[in-house]
């Protein structure tokens, strides 16, 4: 989902309760939104885009009629991403196939040719 990059890993322990610090880490920008709402929506700048500055994330939110309420919804989505940004990836353990398993599949694989060879126009030369 997200591209790992150690550069864009954010302290988001710093961030867990505290929504101002959030805010001053971030660029607030309204624009009006679209969609339901009527005129509300039409004429006021309700919708928002949170863009945090560290770490480059982008968060929108249009979903609700007033600004404040899309700040909010915005702040909880962006606190969900910097957290999946700060989650460390598990090591892939590569798998080994076991060697029965190995022995059917080149069994089916030899039976499969065989079948097709079988298909094939007679040679005239021979």
């Amino acid at each position: 989902m997200w591209d790992w990059n150690p550069e864009r890993i954010v302290d988001y322990l710093r961030y867990q309760k505290n929504d101002e610090e959030l805010l001053a880490d971030c660029d607030v920008e309204t624009y009006c939104s679209s969609g339901p709402g009527g005129q509300n929506v039409n004429r006021r700048e309700t919708a928002v885009r949170l863009r945090h500055r560290p770490s480059g994330v982008v968060v929108t939110c249009q979903r609700e009629r007033s600004q404040f309420r899309n700040k909010q919804i915005a702040l909880a989505q962006l606190r969900r991403k910097l957290q999946l940004l700060n989650r460390k990836r598990r090591r892939r353990i590569p798998t080994v196939m076991p060697v029965g398993v190995r022995e059917t599949i080149l069994e089916r694989k030899r039976r499969q040719s065989l079948k097709k060879s079988l298909r094939r126009r007679p040679d005239i030369r021979e």
